[in-house]
């Protein structure tokens, strides 16, 4: 009886180890931090997107190596909305509901970020948005990394007013809420300097648009007019090879019709044949060409994870400075907890990649330089001006009626992000 119970008690102080491994095994499993990818890998933005994807998985690995946050390891969980503007919403409620993910780095375009805001605020995740966007936006689930309107395209315009005199302008964009919102502020901005609403061509094509015959031909015809013309181009995706393209077919140069990009930059260029494209131009806050030995050593480690013909770009530099201030922000708040994470994001510091320092601002908004730079026959850029220092972000813009009395404040006692300042009320989200 003895060996039968000592049999019996070794059986069950077995299963109990086996049971206490397993428990041991699934709790580390679950033991991690997860990060959310939330960037189309197929589709018509799947030619700007990807690399995005790839630079949080770099950052996740090199923060793995430095012992990973708060003891735990970083574990990132990458979906793909395949350019489908309702899936972003339907991969984020994924993402935070069955993945359970702690922060999610994502999207591109305007179109995929509206999607997904209102789930982002209902389930109250937290969001890195890495692009230049139109402003008329601040969310507390929310921090904008990339360029506001008065951080790209008020200066481009600046820039080809003052700088090559331009007098007629060319609005060109994809067919949605971005080209359409920055080109109601930039046809007011315009209006503002004195020009004159028959110099303004406003023209819009549908993402993945091919055919820029009749398009770029009437743009040739608007610039044949006796005053300087230039494009702004707000196109977006891989519609920029075909119109690029037929630019060239035309035999529209950049001493003839100059064009400025805000979409494109070297990892759109890297695929095409730039020769007929030098000197048009892109305004950004991060060109690869910049010096600096925080440049230098991002290019190197991109290089050694992604592979030696890999380019860095604008929007990767925006990855990098979130992810940065997300981490910091983690350390401070000593959680991931969404809500102590905003605040702690509030004043958080990174070096920019191409000099000085990036702030995230009590709107949510980034303090960046601003850079315009020419197209190289290599596909890189050439800055041919550059902001003395930082320019702060704004949400909501000067120029647009109904936004010119707002403010975005996350602290307290406003905690809003659209309040009047005139009426001293808060008219959307707040705390």
């Amino acid at each position: 009886m003895k060996f039968k119970k000592l049999g019996l008690n070794l059986a069950l102080m077995a299963a109990t180890a086996a049971a206490s491994i397993g428990m041991t095994a699934s709790a580390y499993a679950a033991d991690t931090i997860k990060v959310g990818v939330l960037h189309s890998l197929s589709g018509t933005m799947a030619i700007s997107e990807t690399t995005l994807k790839d630079t949080v998985l770099m950052m996740v690995a090199e923060q793995n190596k430095k012992g990973g946050l708060l003891g735990k390891k970083l574990e990132a969980v990458v979906v793909d909305p395949a350019s489908n503007w309702p899936l972003f919403a339907e991969k984020t409620r994924e993402l935070l509901t069955k993945d359970k993910v702690d922060v999610i780095f994502g999207c591109w375009t305007s179109v995929s970020r509206k999607s997904v805001l209102p789930v982002i605020e209902e389930l109250n995740g937290l969001l890195f948005y890495p692009v230049q966007y139109e402003g008329e936006e601040s969310s507390k689930n929310v921090f904008y990394t990339g360029a506001a309107p008065n951080q790209q395209a008020v200066p481009a315009v600046d820039y080809l007013m003052k700088d090559l005199k331009v007098k007629r302008w060319v609005l060109a964009g994809t067919d949605y809420v971005y080209p359409r919102t920055t080109n109601k502020v930039l046809e007011a901005y315009l209006k503002s300097k004195g020009v004159k609403q028959e110099d303004i061509m406003i023209s819009y094509t549908p993402f993945g648009h091919s055919d820029w015959q009749s398009i770029v031909s009437d743009i040739k015809k608007f610039g044949s007019a006796g005053k300087k013309t230039a494009v702004v181009s707000t196109i977006n995706g891989d519609a920029n090879v075909p119109f690029y393209k037929e630019l060239g077919n035309q035999g529209i140069t950049s001493q003839k019709i100059p064009v400025v990009a805000f979409s494109v930059g070297e990892e759109e260029l890297s695929g095409i044949d730039t020769k007929p494209l030098v000197g048009h131009l892109a305004a950004w806050n991060y060109f690869q060409s910049v010096k600096s030995p925080e440049n230098d050593a991002f290019i190197k480690q991109w290089k050694a994870f992604a592979g030696p013909k890999r380019v860095t770009n604008d929007p990767m530099e925006a990855t990098y400075i979130g992810f940065k201030m997300w981490v910091q922000a983690v350390e401070k708040a000593k959680t991931t907890a969404t809500d102590k994470v905003e605040q702690a994001m509030i004043g958080q510091k990174v070096k920019n990649l191409t000099g000085g320092t990036a702030v995230m601002n009590k709107n949510h908004h980034l303090s960046k330089p601003v850079l315009i730079g020419e197209i190289q026959d290599n596909g890189q850029f050439e800055v041919v001006s550059a902001t003395k220092g930082v320019v702060e972000g704004d949400a909501w813009s000067d120029y647009l009626p109904g936004s010119k009395d707002l403010i975005a404040d996350w602290t307290a006692p406003i905690k809003c992000g659209n309040y009047n300042t005139k009426t001293k009320k808060c008219s959307g989200q707040n705390y």
